[in-house]
């Protein structure tokens, strides 16, 4: 499991020719490097007399942010578990038109699957988004930077796990459903990219002056 590595041991394994993890599972961690430096702006807050009005404000953030963590970790393992039968049902046979009826089958079965996992790391990183925007107006100003770099790790978490879904929704032949995936993904991109950069712009606008 992803938590269970050492950062040395998931690069390693990253920059292999294995299939997983790969982009999917990388974006995931990126949503849980976001949450964890979120947890570090809480942290760097609470106890402070200065904050003491917004601590259990912060402190609720922190709860949040936590379970996103474990969220992120958990659908990067994710991402591995439903690729490999997806995997598998490429090399299926096509001889005769049971096989190929079969292989559709399976195909769009682990296809669908494979798509939620991006989805939901797309919700969960639209969440932490959230949490950092509060945390940018609320949390210590000595840790106003990695507010903005967090921003920008959620920020690649979305990016990363759109592409994702797109990739899967492609060769799915129900298109209906195809479609409500790739709406769905590109309202969370676009809403989420635009809050994280009017984040990230106001993180720099307070460290520039």
């Amino acid at each position: 499991m992803t938590k269970e590595q050492t950062v040395e041991q998931y690069l390693e394994v990253l920059s292999s020719k294995q299939p997983v993890p790969g982009g999917g599972g990388a974006s995931a961690l990126a949503g849980a490097l976001g949450s964890a430096l979120g947890l570090m702006v809480g942290n760097l807050t609470v106890g402070k007399k200065k904050y003491a009005e917004v601590e259990g404000e912060v402190k609720e953030y922190m709860e949040q942010l936590e379970q996103l963590k474990a969220d992120f970790l958990r659908l990067a393992d994710e991402d591995a578990v439903v690729f490999a039968p997806l995997a598998a049902a490429y090399g299926l046979p096509t001889e005769t038109e049971e096989q190929r009826a079969y292989k559709d089958a399976v195909m769009e079965e682990n296809l669908l699957r494979a798509s939620l996992v991006p989805l939901s790391v797309m919700e969960a990183t639209l969440k932490t988004i959230a949490v950092l925007e509060e945390l940018e107006q609320k949390g210590s100003v000595m840790a106003v930077s990695d507010v903005g770099v967090a921003v920008q790790c959620a920020r690649t978490a979305l990016a990363g796990a759109v592409m994702n879904v797109y990739i899967n929704t492609k060769s799915m032949k129900d298109r209906d459903k195809a479609d409500d995936f790739n709406e769905e993904a590109y309202h969370m991109l676009t809403s989420g990219m635009a809050r994280a950069d009017e984040i990230y712009e106001k993180v720099l606008k307070r460290l520039q002056n």
